[in-house]
Parts: structure tokens; C-alpha cells; sequence
């Protein structure tokens, strides 16, 4: 075959995934329309789930709690101290496997399981302030910032814990043990857990900057944005009408963005939603996060196999593959040219016109990715109306493998955002990557209000 652009766009744009069919102008104003509805609890594919916790503006030096942090295979808690520079210490980390990723166990076992890691833990911590739970399955959060648990991804068998409220019962497993219970266990996700991450790593000059006082200049509001192997978002909410909160003091709510319902998603996006295990839900996240680009990319080529747009010796073995993991695709794309990894293993060396176009095919689809991502996180800033004062900058704390290695993704999202959230005049912005969120989200969760 012979690589031709025009005819890749075509077949892109006749499918509807190319990325110029997306107005990311329109595509914001929708999101917040969404993001309106699921706020007052009318119709809406972003449910708006409100958190129950208030952003810590500041965690004053010499506070400790610990941090737990279930959400895989892996359970982790550590003792996390606040030090007299607002830096976050871990110590005396302990790792368990997930209890019921082993075998069913009841909600006795679960429970116990939990609070035999955090025991060593408790008995060695002086003047603790209380226990942050980031507990990443579906949960309803509670007023008393608890979290009744709605279901298990599949790893976990432990169906009698559903429908119970986790920090309750990790309490009364406690309580069994002779341990002393702290005043208070705080349940979030990982997504308002990247949120307070991105508040605890303000550096303290910033928090407490004498000019910052001299001129009344305080610190921006925090943005939770998770693209790893999904796609969420958190932000500071100061109008939920739906529970009738209205505050000067936002409160954090989660816009569970991989569920939202584009108007931009094409005729193969709505095939390959037909493939997946949960058809018609989180379809975003299915054309954004890492979970879904590997085998969405295959799909198409598969289709553009179909339609004789990509053609190679080994198309029919492609056919026949089930799918791509993502981390073959952005593998292949950071180097196309080694003939190395389970893509370029179709591709001859006499094939270098169909390795292009295979190329070509991938980063329109990648590039739809950043827009429809940096879009979603614009909305988010364009919700809370920040970031136009430049002493005040919005922060966006990022956490997830796919924003950060997923080659060509970073690049669009950062250019998509930028342009949108400059529309209307210089905008000011931090993005800002976070590592051990889920830990230290959790942690300063224990002493937000």
C-alpha cells in the first residue's frame, strides 16, 4: 500500500473519531451543562457525587495520622507525618494483598484483615489526629464522611461487606481488638485523594509567604484530575443543590467524567462500546483512559484493515488478534522504527508505508484522547470561575500513567487546555503531577473538616 493522509483522514472522520469533528468550545459547554444537571439532581450522565470533605488550605507542621489506602490487589498504610515545611513523610509503610483477592472472605475477615495492618501502626503513633481511608470502589460517601460500599471490582469476593459503611465497620473491627480508636476515620476516593495530594504539596513559602500576608494574597483552588487507567475528576463545589449545601466553604465533589456522554463519539467507538464488559457505560473514559486506547486502537485498525485503507502481509493475523494492550500501542509509538514489541511484529521491513499509516491512525486517535481529556479538566476550571487573578493560580494535580508516558497525549492535553482556558484572556494554571496520592491524599483527608 502506499501511505496517504487524505485517505486516513477520511476514513477517520467517516467513522467519527477523528479529532477535528470535536469543537472542544462545544464539548466544554456540554460538560458543564452535565455538571449543572448532576448538581441540582436532574437527568445527567455526570453523576456529581459530593465528597463531604472541605479542601485543606493549609496542614499545620507536626500533625501525624495514617493512611490507608485499598483500590487493587494491594492494601497499603503508613504513619504520615506533616513536617515544619508542610512536606508529607511516610514511615513505616505495610503492604497486605486486598483482603478477598484470595478467596471469599466475610465481612468479619475483611474488616479484621484491615485493621491488623493498621494496628502496629496505631500502637506507635503519638498524638494522632485520626485515620484517612482512600478507599477506591464504587462508595456512597455520607455526611459523617463515611462511605457505604455499592459494589467489588472482580478481584475482591467479599460480598457481605456491600452495603456497609467501611469506616465503621474497620472501627468496630478495632474496637474488637482492645485497640484505641482514633475520633476519626475519613473515606474518600482516589480522585479527591489526588485533590488534597495537590493541596499538601503547595510548598509552605507559598502557604505562608510574608508577602502573601502583606498583600492578601491567598493560595488557588485544587483541580483532582486521575488519567491513568480511567479517567475522573474532582474540584471545590460551593452549590450542591441536590443535598441543599450552599457555603462560602466549598466542599469537593466527583464528577465521575469517564461516564459523561459526548455528542462526539463516533460509529466505532459506539461498536467497540458493544465489546466491552459494561456496554453504554463510561463510554468517555473508553475513548480517553488506558484501559480502553490499546484495544480501541485495534478495533479501528481492524475495521481499517476491513476497508482496505491499511493493508500488510500479516492484516489477517491482526483480524484475528482479540486485541492490543495499551501498553504494547504507546510501546510501538515511542519507537515505531525497531521493529521491536508485539506491533511492529505485522510490519516486513519492505512495509514501511503501512507501519506509517498504522502510525498515522494511532495519534489521531491518541490526539482525540488529549482533547476530549484536557477539555473535561477545562470545564472543571471554568466551573469554579479561577485562575484569571495571576497571583491566584489554579492547580491541577495530575495523577496516572497514561498522562504521563502515553506518548503524544500529554502534548494535546496541555495544548487543548491551554488554548481553552485562555479564550477569554490570560489564564493562570499549574499543572502538577502527583506521586502517592492515594497515601498522602488520604492523609491530609484525616484532618480536613
Amino acid at each position: 500500500m502506499i501511505f496517504d493522509p487524505k485517505q486516513l483522514a477520511d476514513f477517520a472522520r467517516h467513522y467519527g473519531f477523528h479529532y477535528d469533528i470535536c469543537d472542544p468550545f462545544t464539548l466544554m459547554r456540554d460538560i458543564q451543562y452535565d455538571m449543572d444537571r448532576g448538581l441540582r439532581g436532574e437527568p445527567s450522565s455526570l453523576p456529581m457525587l459530593p465528597s463531604y470533605l472541605s479542601p485543606v488550605s493549609y496542614v499545620p507542621p507536626g500533625k501525624t495520622v495514617i493512611a490507608l489506602d485499598a483500590g487493587g490487589t494491594n492494601l497499603r498504610a503508613a504513619l504520615v507525618r506533616f513536617d515544619e515545611n508542610g512536606k508529607t513523610i511516610a514511615e513505616g509503610t505495610r503492604k497486605a494483598q486486598m483482603p478477598g483477592t484470595q478467596g471469599r472472605v466475610s465481612a468479619e475477615q475483611f474488616f479484621d484483615a484491615i485493621a491488623d495492618l493498621a494496628i502496629p501502626l496505631l500502637e506507635k503513633a503519638e498524638n494522632l489526629e485520626g485515620i484517612g481511608f482512600c478507599f477506591s470502589y464504587p462508595t456512597e460517601m455520607t455526611r459523617d464522611s463515611d462511605g457505604i460500599l455499592i459494589a467489588f471490582s472482580k478481584e475482591v469476593d467479599a460480598p457481605d461487606v456491600i452495603g456497609k459503611a467501611i469506616g465503621a465497620g474497620l472501627r468496630e473491627a478495632l474496637a474488637k481488638k482492645g485497640v484505641k480508636v482514633p475520633e476519626r476515620i475519613v473515606l474518600l476516593n482516589d480522585t479527591v485523594a489526588a485533590l488534597l495530594s495537590g493541596l499538601a504539596g503547595i510548598p509552605s513559602n507559598e502557604r505562608k509567604h510574608e508577602s502573601a500576608e502583606i498583600y492578601t494574597v491567598e493560595n488557588g483552588p485544587v483541580i483532582g484530575f486521575i488519567l491513568g487507567t480511567g479517567l475522573n475528576i474532582a474540584y471545590p463545589e460551593k452549590e450542591i443543590p441536590k443535598i441543599n449545601f450552599s457555603s462560602s466553604q466549598a466542599q469537593v465533589v466527583v464528577c465521575e467524567m469517564g461516564d459523561y456522554d459526548s455528542r462526539y463519539m463516533g460509529l466505532l467507538d459506539k461498536e467497540y462500546d458493544k465489546t466491552t464488559k459494561n456496554p453504554g457505560a463510561y463510554t468517555f473514559e473508553k475513548a480517553t483512559a488506558g484501559a480502553y486506547l490499546g484495544p480501541l486502537t485495534h478495533f479501528i485498525m481492524k475495521q481499517a484493515i476491513r476497508d482496505k485503507v491499511l493493508s500488510f502481509k500479516k492484516s489477517d493475523e491482526m483480524l484475528a488478534l482479540p486485541f492490543f494492550q495499551t501498553r504494547d500501542i504507546n510501546e510501538f509509538m515511542h519507537d515505531p522504527l525497531t521493529g521491536k514489541g508485539p506491533v511492529a511484529a505485522f510490519f516486513g521491513p519492505d512495509e514501511r508505508d503501512a507501519l506509517t499509516s498504522f502510525v498515522y491512525l494511532t495519534s489521531i486517535i491518541t490526539k482525540r484522547a488529549g482533547i476530549f481529556a484536557g477539555t473535561a479538566a477545562a470545564a472543571a476550571v471554568e466551573k469554579i470561575g479561577s485562575g484569571y487573578d495571576p497571583m491566584v493560580p489554579v492547580r491541577i494535580a495530575v495523577e496516572g500513567t497514561t498522562y504521563v508516558i502515553y506518548k503524544g497525549l500529554r502534548e494535546t492535553l496541555e495544548s487543548n487546555l491551554h488554548r481553552l482556558l485562555n479564550a477569554k484572556g490570560p489564564r493562570s494554571y499549574i499543572i502538577s503531577p502527583v506521586e502517592q496520592a492515594s497515601l498522602f491524599g488520604a492523609a491530609v483527608a484525616a484532618l480536613s473538616k
